[in-house]
């Protein structure tokens, strides 16, 4: 069985033409959130601790968390987007708090080190690496380099170590998370000029181990490689968690079989009564010191109109540039990365090779960045089938091309292009694939090409528009990973308050 999905880019695109029928309804309510991803429920999670509860959000698919979704079938859940969360820098008391809301910590030692709960954490094996056709443990290519291609990895650690380490002259950490804690330092800030790929080369790397494997990494946070990604967001991939949240400095994740889809679901009950899914908003401006958002129906095929006092645009900036007027010069400077996810159920998956399934298994020199094991925080841990969830990023100059690509292709195509990719190492996935579901994202992630993390289109998008309509999203950061789109919720609803405070 083979099925082809996708987020609602037929109805998203609806934007382009706007053909809505004339609001027949009326809604009035002091604080609308557009957008229900991370940002937006963390947006309503934060209204609920400074306890307000007069609000609602506005979604356009027919459940939440975005990026962070998930799917399921008869054997297992399966993330649809983001899939795991690094352990929090210990200093991030917010997002602490949040996980230990949420029994993710269940307590702090006697050092005041978070106590994770063990069976959210990434069972062990947690990482392999198919490489010169053996698999082996972790995703650093160890086994069969050369003597230049293993000093180049540790140069290149102990480089990552120092701008993990390092802080500038304004005492804050060359790069942190969230990122706006980063230093301002222009030295560094510079390295936001220049691709990664110049970074490598302007460093005297040469060994294409390393170049693949710093290009993997770069991939799978911002859907861009080496070659397109800015060096500063690149670097940071490495240096902005602390590993400072165990005793040990052991790198882990926290992780699920539905990946993130975890995460929305815990807040999504600030929103229990207080959410429209299956709402597209299609025109948000403000008139008599009132916010005025249409919204069309894609259940009942009615428009209706909110009028609130505050709104928060938790959604991207290629939709927000057609719903606000005078947004679209700067949103140019946004770039969004396509991506393919497929879930496979399989069975006999033939293994038998040096290094046992993981969570993570990637592929060297694979055209996608591999696949989880979605089965693997199970407790049973003998599954009649298996189900993976294979991951490719559409890294190029030329994303809006790779766009048209995504949906031109046939279901059969991709089928082919997901079997042949994973035939690497498992020459045998085809015949043991009971059934495939493909997932695309058109705009998958914002990917920071260089000169965007600190240039002037994120800065314009990041204004409010006189003090009624305020922004909240991972692309305001210029990183798409859940820490940017928590820290954004929070950020937002207590810039909105403080506002209110000064008019009144």
């Amino acid at each position: 069985m083979f099925r082809l999905s996708g987020t609602n880019h037929l109805l998203g695109h609806r934007l382009w033409i706007r053909d809505f029928p004339k609001p027949t309804n009326e809604i009035h309510i002091p604080y609308l959130i557009v957008g229900g991803g991370i940002s937006g429920l963390s947006a309503a999670r934060q209204f609920h601790k400074k306890g307000i509860s007069d609000f609602i959000l506005l979604e356009l698919e027919g459940h939440l968390g975005g990026n962070s979704s998930n799917g399921e079938n008869q054997y297992s859940k399966f993330p649809l987007g983001a899939h795991y969360l690094p352990l929090p820098n210990l200093k991030d008391k917010e997002l602490l708090q949040f996980l230990e809301e949420e029994k993710i910590i269940l307590s702090y030692d006697q050092k005041g080190f978070p106590v994770f709960d063990e069976l959210q954490l990434s069972f062990a094996p947690d990482e392999r690496l198919f490489y010169k056709n053996n698999w082996q443990d972790g995703v650093v290519p160890k086994e069969g380099n050369s003597k230049e291609e293993d000093l180049e990895f540790q140069r290149f650690f102990r480089q990552m170590d120092a701008f993990r380490e390092g802080k500038g002259n304004d005492e804050k950490f060359l790069f942190d998370i969230p990122l706006y804690l980063s230093s301002e330092d222009i030295a560094i800030r510079n390295l936001d000029k220049i691709t990664m790929k110049k970074w490598f080369e302007n460093n005297n790397f040469k060994t294409k181990p390393l170049f693949d494997y710093i290009d993997y990494c770069c991939k799978d946070d911002f859907g861009l490689g080496i070659e397109y990604v800015s060096a500063w967001a690149g670097i940071h991939y490495f240096a902005a968690r602390k590993q400072d949240a165990t005793t040990d400095k052991k790198e882990s994740v926290l992780t699920w079989p539905e990946g993130n889809a975890r995460l929305a679901s815990h807040l999504k009950k600030y929103t229990d009564g207080k959410t429209l899914k299956n709402h597209l908003v299609y025109e948000v401006r403000v008139e008599n010191h009132k916010v005025i958002a249409k919204a069309f129906d894609d259940v009942k095929k009615v428009s209706v109109e909110i009028i609130a006092d505050k709104v928060i645009m938790a959604t991207p900036q290629f939709v927000n540039q057609y719903l606000i007027k005078d947004r679209k010069e700067f949103t140019k400077g946004f770039h969004y990365t396509p991506w393919l996810l497929a879930s496979l159920t399989v069975t006999n998956l033939s293994d038998n090779f040096s290094f046992p399934l993981s969570w993570d298994n990637v592929i060297y020199e694979a055209k996608g960045l591999g696949y989880v094991y979605d089965q693997h925080q199970s407790l049973n841990q003998v599954q009649e089938k298996k189900v993976i969830t294979y991951y490719y990023s559409f890294s190029s100059a030329d994303l809006r091309k790779s766009r048209k690509e995504l949906y031109k292709k046939s279901k059969d195509y991709w089928k082919q292009f997901v079997f042949d990719d994973l035939k690497i190492a498992h020459p045998d996935i085809e015949d043991c694939t009971e059934q495939m579901e493909v997932f695309l994202l058109g705009h998958g992630m914002v990917s920071p090409v260089p000169g965007f993390i600190f240039g002037e289109a994120k800065k314009e998008a990041s204004k409010n528009i006189q003090n009624a309509i305020y922004f909240a999203h991972t692309d305001l950061s210029g990183i798409s990973i859940f820490e940017e789109a928590f820290h954004h919720g929070i950020n937002v609803v207590n810039q909105i308050l403080d506002d209110t405070a000064l008019d009144s």
